[in-house]
């Protein structure tokens, strides 16, 4: 496997490395990748510009048999990339052979697009006018993208904007370079101009920064920190640069009185711990109907508790490590937050030991919590979820909408009303009825409200919003000789 950079269509060396060790133990030393500097950053954007002309003059079946070539490969490599994604981030083998897998089906999804028609034709109210509009691309494509899933989000930005005719600068997580270092090297033995893709890894303070304040940029998609993505949109707006950022979430999962019990808590624990609690779409705020609470939270502690944390590439793991020591650092604190402010801490919520030093720790249940705690306030991503008491629906609906946040949310119902109601004033970007907040599908739009998410949707048909730039054009034929 490669290390380096690639740039202008070649790999290289960076002016600094960064170790990459395995959660699931830290004697497991994946390799030393490379960190790019000004001056290669610079190299990478002047080469994007060069190239995006070249892969939008080559038309919409160049684009197609490109991206299907590349969304074919992932999904055939899922086990051998999904065990990389498993070893530096630490999610169970399971959840990284499918993420691989999902991330060639944005490929070979957006290589239909690419034959898809993406204009209109309009009536003019002069005669004699034609009218028509059409999407151009954006230009060069300023992709940052997460640790939680180093190769599905990528995959998400990368290929609507090659399908839609840009090019693209990436600077992905530095805790998980393996995995993009992966994803590039599929990338790069396509055949594309030189400098269409291009792999910038480094710090955000200084390749991040300089990356989203450059004039050569027209876009900018980010997945990340609300704080991170404020500064982002800050320094994007000098420019005029078109942004669209994911951010943080509280998602709420109501449990309703009248809920199938067995179906609620299998959906809550998954929703909740799925890849460690690390991920966006987490049920960390569980609104229990009081009727109901008791039995409920009796439940959740023991499927809670019955789950096997371990190694990332060990038989019958549910449960991997979190991704590092500072992200244990920072959930264990959340945990001593959670008792500070009056919670109570039912389950879980300590380091454990296993056979090799990692960064484990036991799902969390916290019961007893008013949504004004900054456990249910600030995203934790942890695995860590809150259980809040409501006396009905009305006042658990009032309750879930009370957030910065607003990215998913879900009820358990059986009733038709509650359930109709509910997908209609859930203040949320994405709606699940009877379904884990966790989990969404490829070809449809993706994204949510207040400090969740910024600018266009992403993901399905949506993605054109973002990706391109509209222009109508009026045309006077006259009349034939």
């Amino acid at each position: 496997m490669q290390t380096g950079l690639y740039i202008d269509g070649r790999w290289q060396n960076g002016a600094g490395e960064i170790e990459n060790r395995n959660p699931s133990d830290v004697s497991d030393l994946i390799g030393t990748f490379a960190q790019a500097s000004a001056d290669q950053l610079d190299a990478a954007l002047e080469a994007a510009k060069r190239a995006q002309k070249t892969w939008w003059a080559a038309g919409i079946q160049k684009r197609h048999d490109v991206l299907m070539a590349i969304g074919t490969e992932l999904m055939a490599r899922a086990d051998e990339i999904g065990r990389l994604v498993s070893r530096e981030e630490g999610k169970p083998l399971a959840e990284g052979k499918g993420e691989v897998y999902r991330a060639g089906q944005f490929f070979t999804y957006y290589a239909g697009e690419c034959l898809r028609g993406h204009g209109d034709l309009a009536e003019s109210v002069r005669p004699g006018v034609e009218i028509d509009v059409r999407r151009e691309p954006v230009g060069v494509v300023a992709i940052i993208s997460p640790w939680n899933f180093p190769v599905a989000t990528p995959a998400w930005k990368i290929a609507p904007a090659l399908a839609f005719g840009n090019a693209v600068v990436w600077k992905p997580a530095n805790l998980t370079p393996a995995s993009a270092i992966a994803l590039t090297e599929i990338i790069a033995k396509q055949d594309i101009p030189a400098g269409l893709f291009n792999l910038v890894a480094g710090p955000g303070r200084d390749v991040g920064q300089r990356l989203v304040e450059s004039r050569d940029v027209a876009a900018i998609s980010f997945t990340g920190s609300v704080p991170v993505g404020r500064g982002i949109a800050a320094s994007a707006i000098g420019n005029m640069t078109k942004v669209q950022m994911e951010m943080g979430s509280k998602n709420p999962m109501l449990i309703m009185d009248d809920a199938d019990l067995d179906l609620a808590v299998m959906h809550a624990a998954g929703a909740a711990f799925g890849a460690t609690g690390q991920k966006c779409t987490a049920a960390s705020r569980l609104i229990v109907h009081a009727a109901i609470h008791d039995e409920f939270v009796a439940r959740l502690v023991k499927a809670t508790e019955a789950f096997k944390v371990g190694h990332a590439l060990e038989d019958g793991t549910q449960l991997g490590p979190v991704v590092s020591e500072g992200q244990l650092e920072q959930n264990l604190n959340y945990i001593q937050i959670g008792r500070d402010e009056g919670a109570e801490l039912l389950t879980g919520g300590d380091r454990l030991e296993r056979a090799t030093e990692g960064y484990y720790m036991a799902p969390a249940v916290f019961a007893g919590t008013t949504n004004n705690m900054r456990i249910n306030r600030e995203e934790m991503f942890a695995p860590i979820t809150c259980v809040i008491k409501a006396d009905g629906y009305d006042e658990a609906l009032a309750i879930a909408n009370d957030s910065d946040f607003g990215l998913t949310a879900g009820i358990m119902t059986r009733s038709l009303a509650r359930a109709s109601h509910f997908r209609a004033n859930a203040q949320a970007g994405c709606v699940m009825v009877n379904l884990p907040t966790a989990g969404t599908d490829y070809h449809v739009p993706f994204g949510g409200r207040g400090a969740s998410s910024y600018g266009p949707r992403e993901q399905g048909s949506y993605a054109a919003e973002f990706y391109t730039t509209v222009k109508t054009a009026y045309v006077a034929a006259g009349e034939p000789a």
